[in-house]
């Protein structure tokens, strides 16, 4: 081989191994859970995720507003992008977030505003028909008013920094939050009224709906600054998808913030990831597990908590679900800004637990 058909063959395959760093998204096979994530879609990060082995993905919010990027080539752009990587855009968060209210895209729905509410409830079904046309499968959305209730962290494990909230200490300040009293009767009414409009879109095109929890549960009688939790217990998930019986209504199933809401999680989460998952109802997994119980609880890492999170997973398996197993809410290490660090352990762990039970 002379020089010139050296240097030819060489560059070939510099360009071959280029294209290969963005390959098409390689196809999972049927009824396996799949290693995902949310919100880190900035092509920096989707670069480290591939190599990390997560192939499935929630993306950033595309935008809070109803704007071009919630068009069907909006949408179709950011899942181009991201499947470039060799990932799946799986879903997208609708802008309805787990942020304090007033903070909150879209807070109408709700504070149970009218006319407001019904003009975003619009626009919320319209962005899910452009992700049917853009062929995202799934959204994910919060329907809360106080948003994600922590206390002040708590020293855990090597001196990482963990998530904390204990009732009693939790300060309730001013007592009343803009939304002013909200019982039980009337967040019930502002969720069926959203999903009553909602849902049968969803089905129509064919995208699933996923609802996070209420982050977290806090008691039924007295409930926080006047806000009364309905989506914090168990019985009032259930009620949640008892709403409406169609396939496309279900759960972002947020493992830690379910064992939030028991006496015993690592007891009681089997059979409540066995409830909800045997009918079809667990959308997408926050895997994640914490120290503690209802009222009083510490965020771990997914390995120092108390739930069995290989039990857990095998009660996934059992139930068959097969969509994304996800890191949520990891703790706070010093000299790990934004939690890659922390972010990649979970990666790690829940890939291998993965193919453990899968051996």
């Amino acid at each position: 081989m002379n020089r010139r058909t050296f240097s030819k063959l060489a560059a070939t395959t510099a360009v071959a191994a280029s294209t290969n760093l963005h390959a098409a998204p390689t196809p999972t096979p049927p009824g396996r859970m799949k290693l995902g994530t949310q919100h880190q879609s900035s092509n920096e990060i989707l670069r480290i995720l591939a190599a990390l082995g997560v192939t499935h993905i929630c993306s950033d919010l595309p935008s809070a507003k109803f704007d071009e990027a919630w068009s069907v080539e909006g949408l179709t752009k950011l899942r181009e992008r991201v499947e470039s990587f060799g990932i799946t855009l799986t879903s997208v968060p609708l802008p309805m977030s787990s942020s304090y209210i007033t903070k909150a895209e879209n807070p109408a729905i709700m504070l149970g505003k009218s006319p407001e509410r019904d003009r975003e409830i619009e626009n919320i079904c319209t962005m899910i028909q452009n992700c049917a046309q853009a062929g995202i499968p799934m959204v994910k959305y919060n329907m809360t008013i106080l948003g994600v209730v922590r206390g002040a962290p708590t020293p855990g494990r090597g001196g990482a920094k963990y998530s904390t909230f204990v009732y009693d200490s939790t300060p309730q300040q001013p007592p009343l939050t803009e939304a002013g009293e909200v019982s039980a009767d009337m967040m019930w009414e502002r969720i069926t009224y959203f999903l009553n409009r909602v849902v049968p879109v969803a089905e129509q095109n064919k995208v699933r709906m996923a609802c996070h929890p209420h982050d977290p549960g806090m008691p039924a009688d007295k409930g926080f600054r006047g806000v009364h939790r309905v989506l914090g217990s168990v019985e009032g998930l259930k009620r949640f998808i008892q709403i409406n019986e169609s396939p496309y209504h279900g759960l972002n199933f947020c493992q830690g913030t379910v064992s939030e809401m028991l006496q015993n999680p690592r007891v009681e989460i089997l059979d409540v990831i066995r409830y909800f998952g045997s009918r079809k109802k667990i959308f997408n997994v926050h895997f994640r597990n914490i120290h503690g119980g209802f009222l009083n609880f510490q965020e771990t890492f997914p390995d120092a908590g108390d739930v069995d999170m290989l039990a857990a997973l095998r009660v996934y398996k059992e139930v068959g679900y097969d969509g994304m197993l996800m890191p949520d809410h990891v703790p706070i290490i010093e000299g790990d800004p934004g939690g890659r660090q922390a972010f990649a352990f979970a990666y790690g762990y829940i890939r291998a637990l993965m193919q453990a039970v899968g051996a």
